[in-house]
């Protein structure tokens, strides 16, 4: 008898809280993690060729190439300048001429002839010219393909396969032609006290312009080529003004564009045709990106933070380290941080 009175409250429980759980359960948030792959260090490099695709890294006076299993293709140290990407590569001197530059693997691809300062964007070569209000576009070799020779100092520059934007000190942003160096259009975002322009980029269709120019009412501006002309889809004034370069990003889905001042990251979203804005903790210096995620290296003084955005344009977390010189890479969904005289892969994957 005294079995069946406490036998029958429990079935009754068990039964409730298996009802519960078929209907009343609900599935666990996404939740991404991030797991320590490999770290390697670049003090002593071992260097080995590889058939692998290869990724380039600067930290302070070394630079050099690695693959993504952690294999060291290229070293070297160098006195004074260099620019790089992952084609190219060249180091060079405050009065340079006749400069060789090199494939990834060391390989000798040509000679810049003429004086000016090496500029790499993927496997396209530039030459800054003395002044700073002149450049050329050079080809393979290293020879001179077309000139632009301007008057105002350039300010800001982004280029892609096809087009190239240069921001200058007047205000006025000229698109070129990269087949012949022809201008496309020459246009000014305008609307502020002070016209320059201090960031740029151009999407990879020529389409749309992004900037952020002028001090006093500074601002961010998109165009859109509408004939022979930028016309501006949007604009919004920031809530404060830096006299310095910054950065702006067109996604590679085309979807959205990113821009940096002060401590913060806007994001303009094609689709949504919504502006989001994100505190960062320090000064973005570099915008790396896969299929899933965006992400930023931020600098404030010796303190390097890595913070990382969900394609939902959320911001997902962040981390923060110490060191004196530090990159990012991104490759499939691996991240690669370089810290002083280590790499490090990163494994980013959700349950």
């Amino acid at each position: 008898m005294n079995k069946k009175k406490f036998g029958l409250p429990i079935i009754i429980s068990l039964i409730f809280i298996l009802l519960y759980v078929i209907f009343a359960a609900k599935p666990l948030a996404k939740e991404y993690q991030i797991t320590p792959e490999w770290k390697i260090s670049i003090s002593n490099p071992v260097i080995s060729t590889s058939d692998k695709e290869q990724m380039y890294f600067h930290l302070g006076q070394t630079l050099g190439y690695f693959t993504e299993d952690g294999t060291i293709t290229n070293f070297k140290s160098f006195p004074s300048k260099t620019s790089i990407s992952d084609v190219y590569y060249t180091t060079y001197n405050s009065s340079c001429k006749n400069t060789p530059f090199y494939f990834a693997n060391g390989e000798l691809a040509g000679t810049i002839e003429h004086e000016g300062y090496p500029y790499f964007i993927d496997d396209l070569i530039f030459l800054m010219l003395p002044g700073g209000n002149s450049f050329s576009k050079c080809k393979d070799d290293g020879q001179i393909d077309w000139t632009y020779e301007g008057i105002m100092p350039i300010t800001a520059f982004s280029s892609n396969k096809n087009y190239t934007a240069a921001g200058f000190a007047d205000g006025s942003i000229s698109i070129f032609n990269n087949e012949d160096g022809s201008i496309n259009s020459t246009f000014a975002p305008g609307g502020s006290d002070y016209p320059v322009i201090l960031g740029i980029d151009i999407s990879q269709d020529g389409q749309y312009v992004a900037s952020i120019s002028g001090h006093g009412q500074q601002r961010f501006v998109l165009s859109h080529k509408e004939e022979n002309q930028q016309k501006i889809i949007y604009h919004t004034f920031l809530t404060s003004d830096s006299p310095y370069q910054t950065l702006v990003h067109f996604c590679k889905d085309g979807n959205r564009v990113l821009y940096n001042y002060q401590n913060k990251l806007g994001i303009y979203d094609f689709i949504k045709k919504e502006n989001t804005i994100i505190n960062l903790e320090s000064k973005l210096i570099k915008i790396e990106e896969n299929d899933n995620f965006i992400f930023l290296l931020g600098k404030n003084k010796k303190e390097y933070t890595v913070s990382i955005i969900e394609k939902t344009n959320t911001l997902l977390g962040r981390f923060s380290f110490t060191a004196d010189t530090a990159f990012i890479h991104t490759k499939d969904n691996n991240l690669y941080v370089g810290k002083d005289s280590t790499i490090s892969k990163l494994s980013i994957s959700n349950d």
